[in-house]
């Protein structure tokens, strides 16, 4: 099937990171002519020079903008002001450069910290607008959101062909087990191995564990946002996920089960739980571009695990 990727200049924001690194194999993988990958230190896509310099050296057909200033819960909390601007300002510059240089499709990942709090679930796209999001990370989902309404209004004036995805929370080999920064699986992962690997007798974990959660592991998640690429052309917003939802109290459990850890859980109820609930309804994902989770949960935590325990040292 000929796509805009085949033959195509791709450049891929973030494509050194963790969802990245898998979205630039499938790239090449479905025959882009060059994939290249902004870093940093070269380009700093908050500015517009930054972006208008990548636009220029790099000159794209497609650019896949991944790239994110993230973290969990309390990175949310610490960070509410630079999280917001540094998302806002890529998306901003990166798409007023698409429309100056007449790039062929641009594709805005964004995030399901833009549902509203409490958003039905499981959640449709059309609830986005609904209300407002949970407020620890709504700084961070407000301005992924900005982005989708740039670009509809950019379609609509100057026929700017993209393509929107909202991934739920992704985890896998490679992921970001940063305490500070870190998502909860990571997070869990690196706390129950530690403390087994201590012999402590407790961890300790963030909120009651009554919040529940959907995860999607990052080959998956690459194969929607590619997907996403060489299907869409409209930005209408298409979630990414398993439709499986799980606690947060039952996650630590399984991934104390699958850890080997035989020590207590503790719960400090003084920290957030964050959004009550997330589970979304991907029928669009698989009507839209025959897209389908394919990664069974606990084959993915397995993975995670041992990846962790093989690259510990290395990233410690």
């Amino acid at each position: 099937m000929p796509t805009v990727l085949k033959s195509g200049r791709v450049v891929v924001t973030g494509g050194a990171g963790f969802l990245g690194r898998k979205v630039c194999d499938l790239v090449r993988a479905r025959g882009a002519r060059e994939v290249l990958v902004p870093r940093r230190a070269q380009y700093d896509l908050t500015t517009e020079a930054g972006a208008a310099r990548l636009y220029a050296d790099m000159k794209p057909d497609v650019v896949i903008h991944l790239a994110a200033e993230v973290g969990g819960i309390g990175a949310n909390m610490a960070n509410p002001g630079r999280y917001f601007f540094a998302n806002m300002a890529m998306a901003l510059h990166l798409i007023e450069q698409a429309r100056i240089n007449r790039l062929v499709k641009f594709v805005q990942v964004g995030t399901i910290c833009a549902y509203p709090k409490f958003t039905p679930v499981p959640f449709k796209e059309d609830d986005l607008w609904a209300g407002y999001p949970e407020e620890t990370n709504a700084p961070y989902g407000v301005a992924k959101k900005a982005a989708l309404v740039m670009l509809d209004a950019y379609q609509r004036q100057y026929g700017l062909r993209s393509a929107y995805v909202l991934p739920v929370n992704l985890y896998g080999p490679g992921d970001n087990f940063d305490p500070a920064t870190s998502h909860v699986i990571p997070a869990l992962v690196r706390k129950c191995v530690e403390a087994t690997d201590s012999g402590a007798d407790h961890i300790v974990c963030w909120g009651t564990g009554s919040a529940s959660r959907e995860f999607l592991y990052v080959d998956d998640a690459a194969e929607g946002v590619v997907r996403a690429a060489e299907a869409l052309d409209e930005p209408v917003p298409v979630n990414l996920g398993t439709c499986m939802e799980i606690t947060i109290k039952d996650l630590v459990q399984l991934v104390v089960r699958l850890t080997g850890f035989r020590g207590r859980i503790v719960w400090d109820a003084s920290k957030p739980d964050g959004q009550p609930r997330r589970c979304l309804d991907t029928t669009r994902a698989e009507k839209l571009m025959g897209f389908r989770a394919r990664v069974g949960f606990e084959e993915g935590l397995k993975n995670t695990i041992a990846w962790f325990r093989e690259n510990r040292a290395r990233i410690a």
